[in-house]
């Protein structure tokens, strides 16, 4: 299904689980995933809550022309998806840029959440994550999203998946390449975040129910990163996975769900 944002663009979502639940779980995206990223995750919530999906604007299935948009746009473009389904109050979930999606839709339109679920989150940058970040950048300009996400997995990838995988390294890349070969909304996205200011103070405008989920061996965004963020929310709750990487939508997926459902409950 599509519903217009605030400047008129397609912004792409899906409605799944339960449509009588009580309660209701939005799902929101890391950098280059879709809707499609949660298939893991959310049949361990379908009978209990109705389930929104959906990809940002220059993802997936949503439109990939305009402007670059910060996050605030983003958090705007959550509300408009929601406000199309006549939904004012929600728990979401977001896992790293789509985790900064949701820190900016908590501060800025707070009386529609009931809990807030940021997984490998983070709210400053630090030389180290600007020196990846930069890397990414570069093989993107120079390669295509092929050589980028040849550079991304070593770095959101723990070493116990690439031992392990529960999806073939190969059947992933492949999979991801289809759905990414507009280099232009990848900028676009990555704009975001490059140009985002430390947002920290912010946070402290965060009054919900939080809970912070992060990858021991997360070499993206270190546990250090994901501290900061449970510092700035009043009585948030930090719960690290060990061996896990960033991206928790793939990696310890049961572990994952156990700690929404625990907090959830």
């Amino acid at each position: 299904m599509f519903c217009k944002s605030a400047d008129q663009l397609n912004i792409y979502y899906e409605v799944q689980g339960n449509p009588q639940a009580p309660q209701t779980l939005v799902f929101l995206n890391g950098l280059t995933q879709s809707t499609l990223s949660w298939a893991l995750i959310t049949p361990s919530f379908k009978e209990q809550y109705k389930i929104i999906l959906l990809d940002f604007i220059f993802q997936g299935q949503s439109d990939k022309s305009g402007e670059w948009r910060d996050f605030n746009q983003h958090a705007r473009d959550v509300k408009s998806v929601l406000d199309h389904e006549k939904i004012d109050y929600c728990t979401i979930i977001g896992l790293s840029y789509g985790s900064l999606v949701a820190q900016h839709f908590a501060v800025n339109h707070p009386t529609y959440l009931n809990k807030l679920i940021l997984i490998s989150t983070f709210a400053h940058k630090t030389a180290y994550y600007d020196a990846l970040e930069l890397s990414w950048w570069r093989a993107l300009e120079v390669g295509g999203y092929n050589l980028m996400l040849d550079i991304m997995l070593p770095s959101v990838l723990s070493e116990t998946y690439f031992a392990n995988p529960l999806i073939p390294i190969a059947a992933m890349k492949e999979l991801r390449k289809e759905a990414n070969q507009n280099a232009d909304a990848i900028f676009n996205l990555m704009r975001a975040t490059k140009e985002r200011e430390d947002y920290r103070k912010s946070l402290e405008k965060i009054h919900c129910p939080t809970l912070i989920i992060q990858g021991e061996k997360d070499l993206l965004l270190p546990v250090h990163m994901a501290n900061e963020v449970h510092l700035h929310i009043s009585g948030s709750q930090l719960k690290v996975i060990k061996n896990a990487g960033h991206t928790l939508n793939l990696e310890f997926v049961p572990e994952v769900c156990a700690l929404m459902k625990g907090f959830l409950a």
